[in-house]
């Protein structure tokens, strides 16, 4: 029994050693799996790791990449600021140097006159040395005849006073004659010029024409009516032609007055949008239109008023200042002109330590005349300055507004400082695009044409054209000879150039020959 209890047991044991050693083999096993599953896992975290890292790197790359592109893009994009920047300070600088040799140029002929001036005062003690001598010669011979009798003294002294005072009044009728003859062209000239700033076609036809597309031919008949009784009510009720020609599907509005043209079109427009076309309705059309015409020029006057902070500028002034934003003049818009010329004559009075308001009021005002010259007789600028006088404008801005076109002298600091302003804005770049290249050639025919003549010096075009003055060698023509080359140099330019207007040809030498090419 007790054997058999032993041999269980030991059976027992050994079993049991048994299943211990397979449960031990099988915990080995399973810590052998997880020890190869867990490097499996650090394996493939590392690879994500090394991938992600490379991904990272790459982006790092692109990202260093295109900001170095951008930066160059930047770089080079404010070097070539730079250099244009340069480039237009390099203009500037040779238009400084130009203009400095134009005023060496004046400088010399003024020193000229000057020579000329005390030439001329040499001659008079000359002159003067002369008389005496003919006057104590004349005193000697009236001595001499003494002995003869009171009728023969008398007849001999009337002898001799008779050339000198038929001589002296020929001196004086001529004196007289040339004064009458240049007043009376400085007059005609006033006119002409004048009448060329308000009824010029040539310069005008661009800009006293609109056209307004039609949706089809059928709309012509429509607008012209029965019997015309449509288009003549427009023409009446707007002040402008309408042109209803050839061309499909277009009409053309002509007039010289730029407000006037701007309401014609907008209501031709809406009735046509409108479809209803009949007399009644064309004027309540450009009732409507004129109201929203001058609601614009209103605004528009308020607009720059308010922008730049101007105070105590009178309604008058705000209106006229308005108008000129549908006013155009060597395809600039007058308005925006006009901020300019302000502008260029604040930054001007700035730098000389003057009072920037009132050379920015003078700039801003100096072509208000040209939004009435269509209805006040006169050049804009004294217009424009006595627009500014009824609007109690301080005396400076008038004068400057008067002076701009050297119509009339200088009173104030002021007056040349918008005087150089305008010319300023109307010779930048861009400014007058459309006529820029005429206008150069204009000038540099003029003066071609001018050297052409034999005694001449020095010739200058100036006023966009409309003048070209003229230097001349002294010893090689007189004053005679002067009038007929200015006169042979109008002719030449009438038949060799085609102009608006006219054209001043100031010839100067001692005695200043003016004529006018037409």
């Amino acid at each position: 029994m007790i054997i058999n209890i032993l041999y269980a047991a030991t059976a027992f044991s050994v079993l049991l050693g048994v299943l211990i050693f397979f449960y031990a083999q099988y915990q080995l096993s399973n810590a052998r799996r997880l020890l190869s599953a867990a490097k499996d896992k650090v394996n493939n975290d590392r690879r994500e790791f090394e991938n992600e890292r490379r991904e990272n790197q790459l982006k790092i790359k692109d990202e260093i990449y295109r900001r170095r592109k951008d930066f160059e893009f930047e770089i080079k994009k404010e070097r070539s600021e730079v250099d244009r920047l340069r480039n237009r300070l390099n203009s500037k600088v040779d238009d400084l140097e130009k203009k400095e040799s134009r005023i060496d140029d004046i400088r010399h002929e003024l020193q000229q006159k000057e020579r000329e001036l005390l030439r001329s005062m040499d001659t008079l003690h000359l002159n003067e040395n002369k008389l005496k001598k003919i006057y104590d010669d004349l005193i000697t011979k009236l001595e001499s005849i003494g002995s003869m009798s009171k009728d023969e003294a008398r007849n001999a002294l009337l002898d001799t006073l008779e050339g000198e005072v038929r001589l002296a009044n020929e001196k004086w009728v001529q004196k007289m004659e040339d004064e009458a003859r240049e007043r009376a062209k400085e007059r005609a000239s006033d006119i002409v010029v004048t009448a060329m700033q308000r009824y010029t076609s040539d310069l005008i036809t661009p800009y006293s024409s609109g056209v307004v597309q039609l949706p089809n031919d059928e709309m012509k008949g429509r607008i012209i009516g029965k019997e015309g009784r449509n288009i003549k009510s427009l023409e009446m009720a707007t002040g402008m032609e309408f042109v209803i020609g050839d061309a499909p599907e277009v009409i053309t509005i002509s007039g010289f007055n730029p407000i006037r043209r701007e309401v014609a079109r907008r209501s031709l427009e809406k009735l046509i949008v409108d479809g209803r076309i009949n007399p009644t309705r064309i004027e309540d059309t450009v009732a409507q239109c004129e109201s929203e015409i001058n609601d614009i020029i209103e605004e528009k006057g308020r607009e720059t008023i308010l922008e730049y902070n101007l105070q105590g500028v009178a309604p008058e002034v705000v209106t006229t200042l308005g108008k000129l934003y549908f006013r155009t003049s060597y395809s600039q818009n007058v308005l925006k002109h006009s901020i300019e010329v302000g502008l260029f004559s604040r930054m001007i009075a700035d730098e000389l330590s003057l009072d920037g308001e009132v050379a920015f009021r003078g700039g801003l005002f100096h072509d208000l005349g040209k939004a009435v010259t269509a209805e006040v007789e006169g050049p804009h600028a004294l217009i424009g300055a006595d627009i500014a006088k009824r609007g109690g404008e301080d005396p400076r801005v008038i004068n400057a507004i008067a002076a701009h076109h050297e119509e009339v002298p200088f009173t104030s600091v002021y007056s040349p400082i918008i005087l150089i302003a305008d010319m300023i804005s109307a010779s930048g770049p861009g400014a007058r695009r459309e006529t820029f290249s005429a206008y150069i050639k204009r000038l540099e025919q003029l003066e071609d044409i001018a050297h052409s003549f034999d005694g001449v010096k020095k010739a200058y075009a100036l006023q966009a054209g409309r003048e070209v003055r003229i230097m001349v060698e002294e010893e090689y023509l007189d004053d005679e000879k002067t009038s007929i080359l200015a006169r042979d140099i109008a002719r030449k330019i009438e038949a060799d150039m085609n102009f608006p207007g006219q054209i001043r040809v100031n010839v100067i030498r001692k005695k200043r020959a003016i004529e006018y090419a037409r």
